[in-house]
């Protein structure tokens, strides 16, 4: 650990933690040593060894002021629970706790998933056909989830059915709103164009919110996903969204964890056109229509600028949970500005890197 990542472990006050742990985890009787994961923008979590071996990971909100609704630990803990058995991968959940006289805030225990966390999305340590197999095996996971019911595993109440995008786009409008700390042009054009052009698409499937290869664990021996991580954002929604979400990646360049400027045929990496075309496939949808897909990655680049706002916000008041959390919230603007140049037609509009600066490409 870093010394700053080790000041964070030691937030968590043992004193509570231990017993509280011993009396509503089986399996925590030996020494209890946490130590903070690295990276992330959201909850805080950590890593749990009894007796040196890994066992265990707690998850909890952050400190401080939060924005309404956000940091939804409750709900990570409520979706994992209900998809256990089923044939998306989750970390067992074990335990919440809703009482923040313990740790400060609420969390929840999951059991610990070893394997491989892939950060870069360009996949760099594996082959072309590696990474092939890893991305298409991360779209068969989404394809799945998309697949489930929501009351066949007892989460009909989870969410509000009907026209999710109208709901979402009012929400993150509300979100920017309370974290804006200055105006951006493109963002305030997209808070009147998403309403106007909503396709007013009412399927309704538990959508995870924030699908992408850094929120997954593969198995050590396979490209095989073990489990899928970073439920807060979860509820019943459209699947284009979570798609939208995914693919978003190939529109942003390596500084905002994308792979548009990757040399994606000589890595192996297949393209959104191919994507697309699998998950109709896999999840049993008919071919996606070219608006519905443009207004539904407008949408993920939107919420992606707004969550991004809400990560200067917090840094500016000193209660993100990464210290990296400053240089990346204020890229807000450039994938606003994307968002805008989506909506506007642009089909191939990215995020490019060009002397070391962020700018808007289209191609």
């Amino acid at each position: 650990m870093t010394e700053s990542e080790a000041a964070q472990s030691r937030s968590l006050d043992h004193a509570s933690l231990v017993p509280w742990l011993r009396s509503h985890v089986p399996g925590t009787a030996g020494d209890i040593v946490t130590e903070k994961f690295a990276g992330g923008q959201s909850n805080p979590t950590y890593r749990i060894a009894v007796d040196g071996v890994p066992k265990f990971v707690l998850r909890k909100k952050p400190e401080g002021p939060i924005l309404p609704s956000a940091h939804a630990v409750e709900r990570e803990y409520t979706v994992t629970a209900a998809l256990m058995g089923t044939a998306v991968p989750v970390a067992q959940p074990l335990a919440l706790c809703e009482d923040p006289a313990i740790l400060g805030t609420p969390f929840f225990i999951m059991r610990y998933v070893a394997g491989r966390n892939f950060w870069d999305a360009t996949l760099p340590d594996l082959s072309p056909d590696e990474r092939r197999a890893v991305h298409i095996e991360m779209i068969r996971v989404l394809a799945e989830l998309h697949r489930i019911d929501p009351a066949a595993v007892g989460l009909a109440d989870f969410g509000r059915p009907g026209d999710y995008f109208a709901r979402q786009v009012a929400r993150w409008t509300r979100q920017y709103r309370a974290a804006q700390t200055r105006s951006i042009e493109a963002i305030e054009r997209l808070i009147e164009w998403l309403p106007r052009h909503n396709p007013e698409l009412l399927e309704t499937r538990i959508v995870h919110g924030d699908f992408r290869n850094d929120n997954l664990i593969f198995a050590s021996e396979a490209p095989r996903v073990a489990a899928v991580l970073d439920w807060e954002l979860s509820t019943l929604g459209h699947p284009l969204a979570d798609l939208a979400q995914h693919l978003l990646a190939w529109r942003l360049n390596a500084d905002y964890r994308g792979i548009a400027e990757a040399d994606r045929r000589t890595l192996g990496i297949p393209e959104e056109a191919e994507l697309l075309v699998l998950y109709a496939q896999l999840s049993g949808r008919e071919p996606i229509d070219p608006d519905h897909w443009r207004f539904s990655l407008t949408f993920a680049a939107f919420r992606n600028a707004c969550i991004r706002q809400g990560v200067f916000k917090r840094a500016q008041d000193g209660n993100a949970s990464s210290p990296h959390a400053l240089e990346h919230g204020a890229r807000a603007e450039a994938v606003g500005e994307l968002a805008w140049r989506l909506a506007s037609g642009e089909q191939h509009a990215t995020v490019a890197t060009r002397a070391g600066q962020a700018n808007i490409r289209v191609g």
